[in-house]
């Protein structure tokens, strides 16, 4: 099938011009002006952008956490990331605790057969590299596609990998050209504070973020990026929410260091104004990291506006309210993680990015 767009206002990497576009079997041939050509299909785009569309590199569509799953499954989070301008994402297989990496990427893989209605790729979240997956299968993922590691530093007790797993992850990418992705926040010092605010009776959605202070994202950073230099590995640290963690990021960046970070969508929106909402409000805005505090959206902003910061992703983790989000009604660390985003993230940081002036 062919399909002619035409007048619209065409922004690519270099150019931004009216024109029109020419699409055959679902790949653009032809960009210019006033094209003389028939299409199945013509679509008038006057007055509108025509742009290319966006990459989502952090979603978790159809996802176990916390004893539930995500409401998300590959066709409607696709369907809502398509009406949103996102042509592509990558989602996240967990490992399980004692599967090899095949394992789990086929029933991830399984989740999405029938179901995709735009394109993705897989990042591997390492959990087991004991008496699941090895350092060897670990080494020939890119072979299958999968050129990423996740690990997680936080969620003691669940998907949280000590020094030791994290650094020799990194010594395989180091070797097989991955990039190693992390999870950055302390979940040593989380599990202690978690425990200490529970036993003093502090169960309010707002604990979720007080018990996961910016020191401890600050200094899981610094700890991955000294790791990932002496690995010689390539580092990415997701979901980035404070100038704790930007600080170190863009220092690596400085030296030339191999170091890149991300931070998503609503960090730049939503602060602890949100989390301390009362009659439970707060659990609406439960994810981890946590929200922070509002000074931290101007350094989010300047961190992507001078590059320290290098995407804008959704960490896309959609639950119920009832029946899910309530499972922590009485204790905040029961509280699924996770907010939607995947729709939404080009109109928020176009408008309040691009249009506003601070990007």
């Amino acid at each position: 099938m062919s399909i002619l767009i035409k007048g619209g206002r065409v922004i690519t990497a270099a150019d931004d011009y009216v024109g029109d576009v020419y699409v055959e079997d679902e790949r653009i041939s032809l960009i210019g002006e006033s094209l003389d050509v028939e299409a199945d299909r013509v679509i008038d785009a006057r007055g509108k952008y025509v742009l290319p569309g966006c990459v989502d590199p952090h979603t978790h569509l159809d996802m176990p956490f916390g004893g539930t799953v995500t409401i998300d499954d590959v066709e409607s989070g696709q369907t809502a990331a398509a009406f949103g301008g996102t042509t592509c994402h990558v989602d996240f297989v967990i490992q399980p605790p004692g599967s090899t990496f095949a394992a789990a990427l086929d029933d991830w893989k399984s989740k999405a057969e029938g179901k995709q209605v735009i394109d993705m790729g897989y990042h591997m979240a390492i959990t087991d590299l004991d008496e699941g997956g090895s350092l060897e299968e670990l080494a020939s993922l890119p072979e299958q596609g999968v050129t990423s590691y996740k690990l997680f530093m936080a969620y003691k007790g669940a998907l949280m990998v000590s020094d030791e797993t994290l650094f020799r992850a990194m010594e395989v990418a180091a070797q097989s050209g991955a990039l190693v992705m992390v999870h950055a926040e302390n979940g040593d010092l989380i599990d202690v504070l978690v425990k200490e605010a529970l036993a003093a009776g502090k169960t309010e959605p707002l604990y979720h973020a007080l018990t996961r202070p910016p020191e401890a994202e600050g200094e899981a950073t610094n700890r991955a990026i000294q790791l990932a230099h002496v690995a010689g590995a390539p580092l990415y640290v997701v979901h980035v929410t404070c100038k704790e963690a930007v600080d170190p990021i863009a220092l690596a960046r400085e030296n030339g260091w191999n170091v890149w970070g991300e931070t998503c969508t609503q960090y730049f929106f939503n602060s602890l104004d949100d989390i301390a909402k009362p009659n439970f409000e707060g659990a609406k805005y439960v994810y981890s990291p946590p929200v922070r505090d509002k000074s931290n959206w101007d350094v989010l902003w300047n961190a992507v506006r001078t590059d320290a910061l290098s995407v804008i992703s959704t960490d896309h983790c959609a639950f119920s309210w009832q029946g899910q989000k309530t499972m922590g009604k009485d204790d905040f660390s029961k509280i699924p993680n996770g907010g939607p985003g995947l729709e939404n993230r080009l109109h928020m940081i176009h408008e309040f990015g691009a249009r506003a002036g601070r990007i």
